[in-house]
């Protein structure tokens, strides 16, 4: 499993691949991916067309990601879920929390 970022050149928005697992060993590597950026105002893409499966845990850092983000006004993409991610996305209502593309 590996996370990849990439910032516009405007620094605008921050997108986050993931690769392969998305579960708890991930913790501090996704975290690391968007510490450091401004939070609020800023665009985040979640790119899960690589990821092959992802837990209860990663729904939990999605959400820290959210509130990083600005809570209710983030703006929270997330792109690309195989249909086995995207099952579990709404299960647990997450489109009423992010954008899902």
């Amino acid at each position: 499993m590996s996370i990849q970022t990439r910032t516009s050149t405007d620094g605008s928005e921050l997108r986050i691949a993931i690769h392969g697992r998305f579960d708890f060993d991930q913790h501090q590597d996704f975290r690391s991916a968007y510490r450091d950026t401004r939070g609020a105002g800023m665009r985040y893409v979640i790119d899960l067309s690589q990821t092959e499966y992802m837990d209860s845990s990663a729904l939990g850092m999605l959400l820290l990601l959210r509130e990083h983000a600005g809570g209710d006004s983030a703006d929270v993409r997330i792109v690309g879920a195989s249909d086995g991610v995207r099952k579990v996305l709404d299960i647990a209502n997450f489109g009423r929390l992010f954008t899902i593309e």
